[in-house]
């Protein structure tokens, strides 16, 4: 009996989904697949390195690529993203440039236009966010990008609502090259449990300690075990840069780690419906940001010169 991946008629194609941050890539991602993949808050550059969601349909299987938010960089961890990104655009079948119609186009836009038009692969334009902006700004903005770059179409779209989402798997599902699946179908990422438990407390510890440390901090997972009974065992570090972010982290009397543990455990006992023992550990390294096996574990290259 032969397999889908075997069969002649199948299709497979990668779409990176890039923009700024806070376009809604992340939510857009979890919104094609159907489910979650990729955290979201309301902090800018949240994604560090790529994610991929799989969805797969009759037979075509789409990977959609959640690439780091692009933006102007100055530390060593911005550039590893930025880079992470460009590199996902460029390795994909089609780049899909996603924009907050709200914002329109700002001097941040302009350069990442600047920065799309090198990439050879087809794009697309998605205007995000559309419930928020009058229907005549849309089409004069659609307007505006159209002009300044050839896109094969334009889709507007609700990531957070689900409206207008399903216009653009069907055009994808049509425009990706014939071709052996990449994943099994029933896929729905490639990111490991151990990667998406620890992915899942960074969602939960920037939720809620956002404004004291923005960037300063990671999670691992350091083990991640089944238990005889089914259940998960999973032990993570949050690391810090400070003693003082440690502090913060761990709040009074370990109150906001334990909140932070809570909420992750809620989350991932939803995710993989069966109990979950996980205990999170706060440490300090000074320089994390500047060991290139913190980058390995992000997914991230680590860029040499300076930070």
């Amino acid at each position: 009996m032969n397999t889908p991946t075997e069969l002649a008629d199948t299709s497979c194609g990668f779409i990176a989904l890039v923009g700024a941050p806070n376009a809604g890539k992340s939510t857009l991602l979890n919104s094609l697949v159907g489910t979650k993949v990729s955290i979201v808050t309301h902090k800018a550059q949240t994604t560090r390195s790529q994610v991929r969601g799989v969805l797969t349909l009759d037979q075509a299987q789409l990977v959609f690529v959640d690439t780091p938010g692009i933006f102007a960089p100055k530390k060593r961890l911005e550039r590893a993203m930025v880079e992470n990104a460009w590199g996902g655009a460029g390795d994909s079948d089609i780049v899909a440039f996603i924009l907050d119609a709200d914002r329109g186009v700002t001097p941040e836009i302009e350069t990442l236009l600047e920065g799309l038009e090198n990439i050879r692969q087809p794009k697309v334009l998605i205007l995000n966010k559309i419930d928020t902006v009058k229907h005549e700004s849309l089409l004069a903005l659609s307007q505006t990008l159209n002009d300044r770059l050839r896109f094969e179409a334009t889709f507007m779209l609700s990531a957070l609502k689900g409206h207008g989402v399903q216009d653009f798997i069907d055009w994808c599902i049509k425009h990706i090259p014939p071709g052996p699946w990449h994943f099994p179908e029933d896929h729905l990422t490639d990111l490991t449990m151990a990667i998406t438990a620890a992915e899942v407390t960074r969602e939960k510890l920037f939720l809620r300690v956002h404004d004291e440390i923005p960037y300063n901090s990671t999670v691992e997972t350091e083990s991640f075990k089944i238990q005889k009974d089914g259940s998960y065992k999973i032990d993570q570090v949050v690391y810090v840069s400070r003693e003082s972010h440690k502090k913060i982290v761990l709040g009074a009397g370990g109150q906001t780690i334990k909140a932070i543990g809570a909420e992750a455990r809620k989350e991932l006992m939803a995710m993989y419906e069966v109990p979950i023992h996980l205990f999170l550990f706060v440490k300090v390294r000074e320089k994390w940001a500047e060991d290139p096996e913190r980058y390995r574990e992000m997914g991230l290259e680590f860029p040499h010169g300076k930070g």
